[in-house]
């Protein structure tokens, strides 16, 4: 019996990286001009094309949509030149199409990797989310808590006053009660237009980004990839699928999911090794958008592997 090619994230990290940056390379043209799914095509017809370059057999597990739904890189996809090891592929080709589109900061091109069978298959739905960074005891923070439990919480665990806590969310007439209890404890609140991935990796460096928690519902696919980040950079997080009517739940079942109320660690989500890329497509606080300068154009580019812990800042620059 043959044995299956094995998953070297080391030698597969950089090809993961050019893969980002090729997205992000073909949205920069688009950045404030106001089409979304100009920019969104383009990042991925570029992240695309690169994949297949990379000798894996890959399958995309969290991609753009189903495949009705998706005219490229579609849930189930088959990406890679069909040798090399067998991965899944989780992959946001512009996160923040409406950030790019304004000009507004976070956009990025994001992209993860794993072995096969070890993502979680999150259908296109929506997903509460709570998320903290390194260092924590387990369940400092529960999706059982109220907002404002958690904040204390993590107050407490923190050694600091629930004022001293700063809270990501996403601004959505959705989240109003959780705003308010939130800022009943006096804590402070970043409130972000998209990009929520971007907002749970936050949470990874709050030193650097003055972010200490995470919570509120968005995109589940987001949240198997933010998961993949913390794997890298360390943290808790925590999700819980929401379903809207039985179309949403009928997703979950094709996708494999029986177990509608539970609660995902960030290792039930990613249970393996896995690689993060992520490429600055718009200036923002955890990397540089796309700088262009005469005959030249530079990248910013984070690149993570889970077996090591291992964080990269890259930049690329190649001529125009």
């Amino acid at each position: 019996m043959i044995k299956p090619p094995e998953f070297h994230d080391r030698m597969l990290s950089l090809g993961l990286a050019r893969v980002s940056e090729a997205a992000a390379l073909a949205s920069a043209n688009l950045v404030g001009r106001g089409d979304e799914k100009a920019a969104d095509q383009a990042a991925v017809d570029a992240m695309r094309n690169q994949l297949n370059m990379l000798d894996i057999r890959g399958v995309v597990v969290i991609g753009e949509g189903e495949r009705d739904e998706a005219p490229m890189l579609f849930i189930g996809e088959e990406v890679g030149t069909g040798e090399g090891p067998e991965v899944d592929i989780a992959l946001d080709p512009l996160e923040g199409t409406t950030l790019t589109a304004k000009d507004f900061p976070n956009a990025l091109t994001v992209i993860a990797m794993a072995p096969r069978g070890t993502m979680l298959h999150a259908p296109d739905v929506y997903m509460d989310k709570l998320a903290i960074g390194p260092g924590y005891a387990p369940d400092t923070v529960t999706m059982e808590m109220s907002p404002s439990e958690r904040v204390r919480a993590l107050a407490k665990a923190k050694g600091c006053a629930p004022a001293d806590i700063s809270v990501c969310v996403l601004e959505r007439p959705r989240h109003e009660e959780m705003i308010a209890d939130l800022r009943s404890t006096g804590a402070a609140i970043r409130l972000i237009m998209d990009g929520d991935v971007a907002g749970v990796i936050h949470c990874a460096e709050p030193h650097l980004t003055g972010i200490d928690m995470y919570m509120g519902s968005g995109g589940a696919p987001e949240g198997v990839l933010a998961a993949a980040a913390l794997k890298c950079m360390g943290g808790q997080m925590y999700g819980r699928l929401m379903f809207r009517n039985e179309d949403e739940r009928g997703r979950a079942r094709r996708a494999g999911i029986t177990e509608f109320d539970k609660v995902y660690t960030r290792d039930e989500m990613v249970t393996g090794d896995v690689i993060f890329a992520a490429t600055g497509v718009t200036d923002g606080s955890i990397v540089q958008g796309i700088k262009t300068q005469p005959g030249w154009v530079e990248t910013d580019t984070l690149l993570m592997r889970s077996k090591t812990g291992s964080v990269r800042r890259m930049t690329y620059r190649t001529p125009l």
